[in-house]
């Protein structure tokens, strides 16, 4: 493989992650348990996209197949997406929502951190203007994780449950194939296995402000970077795409 696979495997892996976990926050607007925070999901979901539209126009001008933002994320297949797993796992409910999004942005905060050394000048200047925006996110659901893990008996209980839900989708993010160990050998993105500790830390520390059950060990679910997915991604596509397929190439 080479770096220019590699790289432009990469910031599919990163673009799709952002768009698709985007889309499923946005499916809240209009439906969040109260006004303020259907107005902050929103806000949320328009930081992600902000984010795959910058690492999938990278994608494909690395790509140089003409493809641009728009042709990689309305006109590709499921299967030729690669976001991980834990991200297009539906809403289910408010609590499993924050718990999916809480365990994305301690993995996601850490990344972009890393990513703004990239010896790769575009890929560390897109990570210095989304990094900001990622410590954010983390503060928001990290204090969602506590309120409603040590809030109700109720509210407890669905943030056990999700958790329980979620914590096999996790694993995926500190993989490394082929595509992460040349760029890491190149100084473009760091070690997933790298991440892990940070990650654990962060994840540790709010499970037990929120006097939820610890982090179990787990035999992870893996392939969403290699475009196998659940068949949930694929309605999820279907409504997000559908303009485009239906009225190719339609502007305003």
């Amino acid at each position: 493989m080479t770096q220019q696979d590699a790289l432009f495997q990469y910031l599919l892996r990163l673009g799709d992650t952002s768009l698709v976990l985007g889309h499923r926050l946005s499916e809240w607007c209009g439906h969040a348990p109260e006004l303020e925070e259907d107005v902050a999901l929103t806000n949320l979901a328009l930081d992600l996209v902000g984010h795959a539209r910058m690492l999938l126009t990278y994608a494909g001008e690395v790509e140089g197949k003409g493809r641009d933002e728009d042709r990689l994320a309305y006109h590709r297949d499921v299967f030729d997406y690669r976001n991980h797993l834990l991200v297009e796992q539906p809403n289910r409910d408010f609590g499993h929502t924050i718990a999916r999004q809480f365990l994305h942005d301690a993995w996601a905060l850490e990344l972009y951190e890393r990513l703004t050394a990239s010896t790769d000048a575009n890929l560390a200047g897109i990570a210095a203007k989304a990094v900001k925006e990622k410590r954010y996110h983390l503060r928001h659901s990290a204090e969602w994780v506590v309120r409603l893990g040590d809030g109700t008996d109720a509210s407890h209980a669905r943030m056990a449950d999700a958790f329980d839900r979620l914590w096999r989708f996790t694993p995926e993010m500190f993989e490394a194939d082929e595509v992460e160990r040349t760029l890491t050998a190149a100084g473009i993105a760091p070690d997933p296995e790298s991440l892990r500790p940070a990650w654990e830390a962060r994840v540790d520390g709010v499970l037990a402000e929120a006097t939820l059950p610890p982090r179990p060990a787990v035999v992870g679910q893996t392939g969403g970077r290699q475009g196998r997915h659940g068949e949930q991604l694929g309605y999820l596509l279907a409504e997000m795409q559908y303009l485009q397929r239906a009225y190719p190439g339609a502007t305003w």
